[in-house]
């Protein structure tokens, strides 16, 4: 009577075991392995490029329909306008606040590391610089509403693609049986899209090993030298958000196990960490949240992909930082009124930013021009940009499973057997 013979690893694991399998193996190659071309063409920019990069734009495929239809169904699901609004008010305000409170964190933790303090610009490896255009908040607000919904679509803007599926969803939850044919419709082609997620994500291990090996292959650690003052207030800022202020939230607003969540989404970390995209990670995040914690899916469908819009306080914890560095680093002082506009157009670039990799980068150029700063300054931080995009990525998808989750419990749509269960 022998259960148990070998107990299967989940893809959650297996994507963790490929994470740290694709560190090992990159290290190893930048160190261990001689230049050439089999190394450097065949396996790096080869063999890595390919089946990394493949799974990604397999992701990206599944993004935009996936969001669309999931926001219609859970915004329908939900039923009636008003626990909609309440649910909607309650998701836009806790990203904003925890949005806010991540910059003013990465200031406080960078004015206490001065990262920029006696660094040698010079021995910092520079890159080309994009400039962000500058966009008012009164334009910002009315880029949300699409001017036509196809090319929002088309083009993957996610504020206007979350706008056209909320209005459709609303509609569809207010008309009831008279839009039944409709309301099947969207039901069964995200059953479908929910289905071509799990498909793909059979290969997410391969597509985790290889991202991570060609980052590691490239970059070794002699890059991080003289920016590991930068960096580790980074890392510390984006540590703090994510085990403490998320995880003080989460306990105090719905009395579920902090570690417990922890253990529970941590293989989402790892996947989030290892595509550094917030839009690639919102099927798995759904998927944990309702199998693993017990999260009803009428919410999360609407949170997740809101938050992978909207909810950026790991980009916000880097332009808060990287603000400070570049003042040290170039000799400006800044006052209290400088810092507070840079909380507040951090905030604010943030809900505009797209969840793919290295946008931070870019709209970081806005919140330097708010200060003036000279743009030069985020030259000097895009040489190891990389592996802190993978980090914050993975503290942004914290923050939308935590809001989630304590949303959720607040509307009692938290199964509480479910999320203490044992895997």
């Amino acid at each position: 009577m022998k259960k148990n013979k070998g107990k299967k690893f989940g893809l959650t694991t297996w994507i963790f075991i490929a994470l740290l399998a694709g560190a090992i193996t990159g290290i190893v190659l930048h160190y261990l392995v001689p230049g050439g071309y089999i190394k450097d063409t065949v396996v790096i920019n080869g063999v890595f490029y390919v089946l990394g990069n493949g799974f990604l734009r397999l992701m990206q495929m599944l993004v935009v329909p996936l969001v669309f239809c999931s926001l219609i169904c859970g915004s329908a699901a939900i039923g009636d306008t008003q626990t909609l609004g309440k649910v909607g008010v309650k998701t836009i305000g806790f990203y904003i606040f925890t949005t806010a409170v991540a910059v003013t964190l990465a200031i406080a933790v960078a004015s206490l590391i001065n990262p920029g303090m006696g660094l040698d610009i010079s021995s910092i490896q520079q890159a080309e610089t994009t400039i962000a255009e500058k966009t008012s908040f009164a334009d910002t607000l009315l880029n949300i509403i699409p001017k036509n919904p196809i090319q929002g679509l088309a083009e993957g803007n996610m504020l206007q693609v979350i706008v056209f599926a909320l209005l459709i969803g609303i509609i569809l939850a207010k008309l009831g049986e008279k839009a039944d044919i409709v309301s099947n419709f969207f039901s069964q082609f995200n059953d479908i899209m929910m289905e071509m997620t799990t498909m793909v994500m059979k290969v997410a291990p391969i597509g985790v090993f290889c991202l991570i090996a060609k980052t590691f292959a490239g970059i070794g650690f002699n890059a991080f030298l003289p920016m590991l003052k930068y960096m580790a207030a980074v890392f510390l800022a984006l540590g703090i958000q994510c085990f403490v202020v998320y995880q003080g939230m989460l306990k105090g607003f719905t009395g579920l196990s902090p570690i417990t969540f922890i253990k529970k989404f941590l293989p989402v970390m790892g996947f989030a960490f290892s595509t550094a995209t917030s839009n690639a990670t919102i099927p798995l995040s759904i998927e944990t949240l309702e199998r693993e914690m017990g999260v009803s899916r009428k919410i999360s469908s609407f949170t997740i992909p809101l938050g992978a819009t909207i909810n950026m306080d790991g980009t916000a914890i880097m332009q808060g930082v990287a603000v400070v560095f570049a003042a040290q680093a170039f000799g400006i002082p800044l006052g209290i009124p400088d810092y507070v506009t840079v909380i507040a157009t951090a905030t604010l670039a943030s809900i505009g930013t797209a969840g793919v990799p290295g946008v931070g980068l870019i709209t970081l150029s806005m919140v330097f021009n708010s200060v003036g700063l000279p743009i030069e300054g985020i030259a000097l931080i895009m040489g190891i940009d990389r592996i802190l995009d993978m980090a914050r990525t993975a503290v942004n998808i914290t923050g939308d499973a935590v809001c989630t989750t304590i949303v959720a419990s607040q509307d009692k749509a938290v199964n509480r057997q479910v999320f203490y269960r044992k895997k």
